[in-house]
């Protein structure tokens, strides 16, 4: 009986073990961030074209369906059910290539993306998007956000400054394309509390970072998750399976290798990878 009793504890111990990693790591909607398409920048905010359209390419193989930040904010506060397999492709910036490369990418398979402008730099720098490149797209299914005026940290910016950099580059964006914008990228993924007190202020419904993780409903609207698929010193498909598949769990290792920084336990931390 009690033989029994034991392998019964050990089978439950094992399912909710189970049960808690799939709840846990696997939940809640992924949100890429992008940011340079091409071949000719290597650096650590680039892809290959090649690189690009394999991860896209997988995503539609898999099924994953593409949706837009109204869906996701939709789903996040008031339990709005989302299509099978949701995912948010984002791009930060607006640079040059997400127009002529990214974007017939996304056409072939039928996705659509959300980029997070810089509006100053619109016509201003041959490396960003034109009006006439974003208007086309903004009428074939890519959504237009804000990315601020000029891309300054904006915990470093008295109220002043931040509340111009957020309703001059928003009102800009809706001028030009006739369409409401309601979300913010943070410039270089920084804000602290002032800051999403300003957003929330100048009429934005949510805010994107750089942090590491998935979306799920009740998160905080202004601070909402992205899976980054730029850093580190190589852009490999391996990699970024890894980053779509076990967000949460990289996330806490993350977590965790920084404590032990912190602590300096250098040696040990340098044990834990991080895709």
């Amino acid at each position: 009986m009690t033989k029994n009793f034991n392998w019964l504890l050990v089978v439950f111990i094992i399912i909710a073990g189970i049960s808690y990693i799939f709840f846990t790591y696997f939940q809640g909607v992924p949100v890429l961030n992008y940011h340079q398409i091409n071949n000719q920048s290597h650096n650590s905010l680039t892809l290959s074209d090649s690189e690009f359209e394999a991860q896209i390419k997988y995503l539609y193989k898999h099924g994953y369906t593409p949706i837009g930040p109204d869906e996701l904010a939709d789903y996040l506060q008031n339990g709005t059910e989302l299509p099978s397999k949701p995912i948010l492709i984002t791009f930060d910036d607006g640079y040059e290539d997400n127009y002529q490369v990214a974007y017939p990418i996304l056409k072939k398979y039928h996705f659509k993306a959300t980029i997070f402008l810089i509006t100053d730099f619109i016509g201003n720098n041959n490396r960003y998007l034109t009006w006439d490149q974003i208007k086309e797209m903004s009428d074939n299914g890519i959504s237009f956000e804000s990315h601020t005026l000029s891309h300054i940290a904006l915990p470093k910016a008295s109220d002043e400054e931040i509340r111009a950099q957020l309703l001059r580059s928003k009102e800009g964006l809706e001028w030009r394309l006739g369409k409401k914008v309601e979300y913010l990228a943070y410039p270089g993924g920084e804000y602290d509390q002032r800051v999403i007190g300003l957003v929330k202020e100048t009429g934005y419904r949510a805010a994107f970072t750089v942090n590491f993780g998935r979306d799920r409903v009740n998160c905080t609207l202004f601070t909402l998750n992205r899976i980054p698929i730029f850093g580190g010193g190589t852009h490999t498909f391996f990699r970024f399976w890894l980053r779509l598949k076990f967000t949460q769990l990289f996330d806490a290792l993350q977590d965790y290798k920084s404590l032990l920084i912190k602590k300096g336990n250098t040696s040990l931390a340098g044990l834990i990878y991080i895709p």
